[in-house]
C-alpha cells in the first residue's frame, strides 16, 4: 500500500486537482502534484518521500524539485543528523502569489513588452505596417502600466495589499463600471417600472 493510499480524501482531492490544473498553468501534473503535496504538508518532505507518497519515480520527483526551486516555489531545508535534501512551499501564500506573479513576468509578459518596444522603435513602411504599430501601441502602453500597478502593488503590506483587493467591488459599484462592463443599464428596477 503506497502513502497516497493512506493520505486522507481532502488531501487526495487537492493533489489530484493540482495535477490536473499543471497543464493549463504551464507545468506537468506531476510538478503540480508535487507542489500541491509541499503546499499541505505540516512538515518538510524528501524526495523520497514524495515519490512514496505520489507513486511516482524518484527521477520524476528530482525533475519535477529542480523545477519548482527554478520557479522558487520550494525551499531546500536540511534535518539535522540526515544527509538528504528536505523541501518544502512557503507558508505565506501572499509570497507564493508575489513569486508566481514575478516568475511569469519574467518569462512571459518581459519578453512581449521587448519585442513590442523594439516594434515601436520601427518605421512603418506602409499603412498596414503604421496601423499595426498603433495597435501595438495601445497593447504595450496597457501592459507597461499594469506592470507599474503591480510594481507598486508588490510594495504594499500584504494586510494592505488584501484591503486593496477587497475593495474592488466597492469601487466598481460606487462607479458603475460593473454595469459598463457587463453592458447592463444603470437605471433601477423602479424606473424601469414608470
Amino acid at each position: 500500500m503506497t502513502l497516497q493510499d493512506q493520505l486522507p480524501h481532502l488531501n487526495r482531492e487537492f493533489v489530484a486537482h493540482f495535477g490536473e490544473m499543471g497543464s493549463k498553468w504551464g507545468i506537468n501534473r506531476t510538478v503540480g502534484q508535487i507542489y500541491a503535496l509541499l503546499y499541505i504538508s505540516p512538515q518538510a518532505l524528501n524526495a523520497d518521500e514524495i515519490a512514496d507518497t505520489l507513486a511516482f519515480s524518484r527521477s520524476n520527483v528530482s525533475m519535477g524539485l529542480k523545477e519548482l526551486q527554478a520557479w522558487r516555489l520550494v525551499r531546500l531545508r536540511h534535518q539535522p543528523g540526515d544527509r538528504r535534501e528536505y523541501f518544502e512551499a512557503p507558508d505565506d501564500v501572499w509570497e507564493i502569489f508575489r513569486v508566481l506573479a514575478e516568475e511569469r513576468r519574467r518569462r512571459e509578459i518581459e519578453p512581449t513588452l521587448s519585442m513590442l518596444r523594439t516594434a515601436l522603435l520601427e518605421t512603418p513602411r506602409s499603412d498596414a505596417e503604421r496601423h499595426a504599430q498603433a495597435r501595438m501601441r495601445e497593447m504595450h502602453d496597457l501592459i507597461d502600466r499594469l506592470m507599474s500597478w503591480f510594481d507598486d502593488v508588490q510594495k504594499l503590506a500584504p494586510e494592505t495589499a488584501l484591503q486593496l483587493m477587497g475593495m474592488g467591488s466597492t469601487v466598481t459599484k460606487v462607479l458603475g463600471i460593473k454595469d459598463r462592463i457587463t453592458g447592463r443599464s444603470s437605471k433601477s428596477p423602479s424606473s424601469d417600472a414608470a
